[in-house]
């Protein structure tokens, strides 16, 4: 029977994606401490525009918003094939294991270092690895919270607004439904990271997040139009991986319709 399952394409499917899923969440996480800023990327000096009264902003951004997006189209793919209770299943084990691996950071952190790790990097500009360890690992309590709430939160949109899309276009007009739901969740997902972290982590004022909120928002929504075609790649590959009646069957499950309901859909553009 083992043999069987783990033989099965769609299984073998869902395990990788939840994977790559689960890894690339992590990793962003990870990486999130690091802010750059994305004028300099492009080689061109910082903006200093103004919003909300606030002045002096640029696109100073986390590294970890490099990869998040990769994570809504990888929740775009699992709704399309997979449906949406497969969507919170994977969404609910990467915030279970980001928070075991955030506590394992935290136990890394208070365990005592030895004495000569604590300068082995001298010659490298880092005087103390125990202060540098726990400068790269030790995010704020506010800024997890923040982050993991925003992420499942974001998830749920993402998923409803998706289904609720699909409904009315059938298998028709991917592109709307995928980029729509990533528009919409990365919104709710810009707004609910600044709000728990630092409005009310760190006191900022509503015009400082609202200010923040729109900067990272606006970097958001240009990446999920850049990478919407990706969809259709994904789609292709997995086509051909599954085969046309074996896609098209899940694709039909995922929406909880049969294949009679299916033809009834009215078409969309």
């Amino acid at each position: 029977m083992i043999h069987s399952i783990l033989k099965d394409k769609p299984t073998k499917l869902f395990l990788g994606i939840t994977a790559f899923f689960v890894a690339n969440a992590l990793i962003a996480e990870c990486i999130g401490g690091k802010i750059f800023s994305l004028e300099k990327l492009f080689g061109m000096h910082p903006s200093n525009f103004s919003l909300f009264g606030q002045s002096g902003l640029s696109f100073n951004l986390t590294c970890g918003v490099l990869l998040w997006p990769l994570e809504f189209i990888i929740t775009d793919i699992v709704n399309e094939y997979y449906g949406p209770k497969a969507v919170r299943r994977i969404s609910y084990i990467a915030i279970a294991l980001i928070s075991y691996a955030f506590l394992m950071f935290y136990l890394a952190m208070k365990i005592p270092p030895a004495d000569f790790w604590i300068g082995s990097k001298q010659d490298s500009n880092v005087p103390n690895m125990q202060d540098a360890f726990s400068g790269i690992f030790g995010q704020g309590m506010w800024i997890i919270l923040g982050s993991l709430t925003a992420f499942l939160v974001s998830q749920i949109v993402d998923v409803t607004v998706f289904h609720k899309i699909k409904k009315v276009t059938g298998e028709k007009w991917v592109w709307l439904r995928s980029t729509g739901s990533t528009i919409v969740s990365q919104l709710v997902d810009s707004f609910v990271v600044l709000f728990i972290a630092f409005k009310l982590g760190n006191g900022w004022s509503w015009q400082l997040v609202l200010a923040i909120c729109l900067v990272n928002y606006t970097y958001k929504f240009i990446m999920a139009i850049i990478l919407t075609p990706l969809i259709y790649v994904f789609e292709k590959w997995i086509e051909k991986y599954l085969g046309h009646e074996t896609s098209h069957k899940m694709k039909l499950a995922a929406m909880g319709r049969s294949e009679e309901e299916f033809t009834n859909i009215p078409t969309a553009g």
